[in-house]
């Protein structure tokens, strides 16, 4: 086991009716900004519950930030929150929008050009980001328990991460209730999103960290468990509550402890939303296989493993079982009618390896996975694999 040092300072307010706590979580004098999307949460009842938890506040709102939050949105957020002297944010939203609003508390106290946070080594630091809350409505990323986040910036196509420990949330509201409303291909996206987030923390090389590893496994278990449940017409509370629970335990950094991480697919991953505006979700699911593929001899002894613990495959060689491992995960993302090829979702897919490829020279991303050996060349037959 690597070494590692771990500290994850949110607090996680989970199940029905805990939005209704958050008033005791933020200062009584805080000038609040709510962020959020393009309004759901208006329908579904969020935005008048989180409204009625802070009557008694000072609040603001800023809405309209769309999936893979853009810059140019978010800068306009960051005028208001100059010109209104906010001291607090609150996202309500799913991923993109706790990822924008953890840019927002690096950028508010940022005195550089703010996609530098993005293009430049800034990580911030612990007391310098704006201090914010989360009241989750769309479980996937685990932005609500981690302190990474992707920014995407049109008029560039650049989609870029950044992070610091001064980005966790100080809390997140968790409510299962939250999945009754979501659309069925969203659920799908956050199930397929979770579930390669513990796979780039994986499917590595075999370790000797076992309590990960079986962490690791039971929740890609338990994720396989939940998904025909949450997909059904019926609500299920309990499903919806480990599906929940498992995307924001994919990505908090605990399993990812201890052991080597990949994360070339998310990489690669990135550069098919950039261009072509895929779901982020679905990008993974048409690079994993080919990624996979592409490096069977170094990731063959965990896809083996994955086989067996995973998907209970006990027959068979290494190899074989490394190839049935593949798959049964492409299997299970079309069970979610998740698509895993490029050409299932653009006609112009002519000429991406080599547009991805040249991107990466150019940013100097030239060594990815877990072992810093793949070259753009290798990015490009990668991607060419899964067309």
């Amino acid at each position: 086991m690597l070494n590692f040092e771990f500290k994850n300072p949110t607090k996680i307010l989970f199940g029905k009716g805990e939005i209704a706590k958050i008033s005791k979580e933020i200062p009584q004098d805080a000038r609040i900004l709510m962020i959020y999307g393009g309004g759901s949460i208006k329908n579904n009842g969020i935005y008048d519950q989180v409204k009625d938890a802070l009557k008694n506040h000072d609040m603001h709102e800023f809405g309209g930030v769309p999936a893979n939050p853009e810059y140019e949105v978010l800068v306009k957020a960051l005028q208001y929150i100059k010109e209104n002297n906010i001291n607090y944010l609150l996202a309500v939203g799913g991923g993109s929008v706790i990822d924008g609003v953890k840019f927002l508390s690096a950028a508010a106290n940022y005195d550089g050009e703010p996609w530098e946070i993005l293009t430049k080594p800034v990580r911030t630091m612990e007391g310098k980001g704006m201090p914010f809350g989360t009241v989750l409505t769309l479980p996937a990323t685990g932005s609500e328990m981690n302190s990474g986040y992707v920014i995407s910036r049109r008029e560039t196509n650049e989609k870029l991460s950044s992070g610091g420990p001064g980005l966790f949330p100080q809390f997140s509201v968790l409510d299962p209730e939250v999945v009754r409303s979501i659309p069925k291909n969203q659920i799908a996206n956050g199930i397929a999103d979770a579930y390669t987030h513990v796979l780039e923390q994986y499917m590595t090389a075999p370790s000797s960290a076992d309590l990960q590893e079986r962490i690791a496994e039971s929740i890609l278990i338990s994720l396989q468990n939940a998904a025909p449940k949450v997909m059904a017409d019926d609500f299920d509370y309990d499903a919806a509550a480990n599906f929940m629970w498992c995307c924001t335990m994919a990505l908090n950094g605990l399993i990812q402890k201890g052991v080597i991480t990949d994360w070339a697919v998310h990489a690669i991953g990135h550069e098919l939303t950039a261009h072509y505006g895929i779901d982020h979700a679905r990008t993974l699911a048409v690079i994993a296989p080919s990624h996979y593929r592409y490096n069977f001899e170094t990731k063959k002894g965990k896809l083996a493993q994955y086989a067996e613990r995973v998907w209970g495959i006990s027959e068979g060689s290494t190899e074989e079982k490394a190839e049935k491992a593949i798959t049964r995960l492409e299997e299970f993302f079309h069970s979610l009618e998740i698509n895993t090829k490029l050409s299932e979702y653009t006609e112009d897919f002519a000429g991406t390896a080599e547009k991805i490829e040249r991107t990466f020279t150019d940013r100097n991303w030239l060594g990815l996975g877990e072992n810093k050996n793949l070259t753009p060349k290798d990015v490009y037959k990668i991607v060419e694999m899964s067309y």
